[in-house]
């Protein structure tokens, strides 16, 4: 419901001259005016100016009520984590008064804002807009409240906040902005520039895509001898990557995805958040190849689990991006058998399984017997994050004893956390254990592996 609530204040100047007042009151009795004389005086004027301000409030809220300006709010569908976003406000004033104001909007906490405050002198019969830009830093849920204005009245005298407009709830989502780069290079070929390897060789694969004009080096066992004899030259039938194929995403929400290293240069991005990332660039790629996508989430209280059943098509993109766009990394024991084993129970399908996680060196003991009852049916690619500051510490220079120290310990943590990886997927070489910047590229660089090679 759309309700006005207003706060009413004297202005500086109002503040002022009653100041004066007393003051020149206090002069006069110091003067050696009787109280008798002064007080009916000062009384009379202090009630004159209570008047004219009484007056003066009176008149500039009749008008304010008959046609003050109005506030129009336009606000996107939804937000980007990290993305700048403008927002913009239109200042309505129908009428024939031009009014001073200021406007604010009761933005949410997880929300960084510029240009806010904004003062603007309204002019009769115009359509003012404003802009301010936001950067939400969070994702999940976030309310944009209500609009205030601080306006004077027509004397100066007071100064009237009034809160109008209704709040909003709008959805903060992942930063996109790979997806759209993604799809932009893959149209024009150029995903080297995002560390991307994607090849057709013609020929490969097991799904029968189209005929074609034989080439040097073509399979001879793909000629076409019908289609060869029709054309009167060599046709060769070309091949594709088997599509229909299944990929699931184990998402890892334990506390250790809470590790927050400003991997991509800017605050607030967690492990959690990058894992996100790629884990919905990948499902963009797997889904414009024709396979089906799921997720499934571990690491949480039960009620916070999301589960998102295998399905086909670009609409499955946007139903994984309503079920994870809200969830947070919690402070629970990610338990990778009890994933394993309710993950073998939900997909019984052969399928990449993608486990997407923050590893430790005494996560071996129950990782490893978790990923070996997934690999009985499914094919298991292990994700794990490493932490940018490790690399950061090898690589600093050393000028003290202090700093050969810090660089050892940093070589040795790193040897330490490569021979456990390597114990736990054994001599699988299609795990990854990447820096969160280099997760997304990896990840699709691994899926046009499996898809090449026929692995699944």
């Amino acid at each position: 419901m759309n309700t006005v609530r207003r706060v009413i204040l004297p202005t500086r100047m109002a503040v002022w001259v009653l100041l004066g007042l007393c003051l020149a009151f206090t002069a006069v009795l110091a003067a050696g005016v009787p109280v008798a004389l002064a007080g009916p005086a000062g009384l009379g004027l202090l009630a004159l100016l209570a008047a004219l301000a009484a007056a003066d409030l009176w008149r500039s809220l009749r008008l304010w009520a008959q046609a003050g300006p109005r506030v129009e709010r336009r606000l996107p569908a939804a937000f980007a984590i990290n993305a700048s976003t403008e927002l913009r406000l239109d200042v309505v004033n129908d009428g024939p008064l031009a009014w001073q104001l200021q406007v604010f909007d009761e933005l949410d906490p997880l929300f960084d804002f510029e240009g806010l405050p904004l003062s603007l002198t309204v002019d009769p019969q115009t359509r003012t807009p404003l802009r301010f830009r936001v950067i939400a830093r969070q994702r999940g849920i976030a309310t944009i409240g209500r609009t205030q204005l601080l306006w004077r009245t027509r004397a100066g005298l007071f100064e009237v906040r009034q809160t109008v407009g209704d709040a909003q709830r709008l959805r903060v989502y992942p930063n996109f902005a790979a997806l759209a780069r993604y799809a932009w290079l893959s149209g024009d070929r150029r995903l080297a520039q995002m560390g991307i390897k994607n090849f057709v060789q013609r020929g490969q694969g097991t799904d029968f895509r189209q005929l074609a004009e034989y080439r040097r080096g073509d399979p001879l066992r793909h000629l076409d001898v019908k289609a060869s004899m029709r054309h009167r030259k060599p046709v060769v039938r070309e091949y594709q990557d088997e599509r229909d194929q299944c990929v699931m995403f184990l998402l890892d929400c334990g506390r250790r995805m809470r590790a927050d290293e400003g991997s991509d240069g800017q605050r607030g991005t967690s492990h959690f958040d990058d894992a996100l990332d790629a884990m919905m660039l990948l499902a963009y790629v797997a889904l414009q190849e024709g396979d089906e996508v799921g997720a499934m989430t571990f690491g949480t209280a039960e009620t916070d689990r999301r589960d998102c059943a295998p399905r086909k098509g670009m609409g499955t993109l946007n139903a994984l991006m309503n079920k994870m766009h809200d969830l947070q990394p919690g402070h629970h024991h990610s338990d990778y058998l009890a994933a394993a084993e309710d993950m073998s129970k939900r997909l019984r399908r052969r399928s990449l399984i993608i486990v997407l996680t923050n590893f430790r060196d005494e996560d071996a003991p129950e990782l490893r017997p978790a990923l070996a009852l997934l690999r009985r049916r499914h094919l298991v690619l292990l994700a794990s994050l490493r932490e940018t500051a490790l690399g950061v510490m090898q690589e600093q220079p050393i000028h003290s004893t202090e700093d050969a120290v810090t660089v050892a310990s940093a070589h040795m943590l790193s040897q330490a956390r490569q021979d456990a990886f390597a114990r736990v997927v054994e001599r699988d070489r299609l795990s990854v254990d990447v820096e969160p910047q280099a997760l997304a590229a990896t990840l699709v660089n691994r899926y046009h592996q499996v898809k090449r090679s026929g692995l699944l």
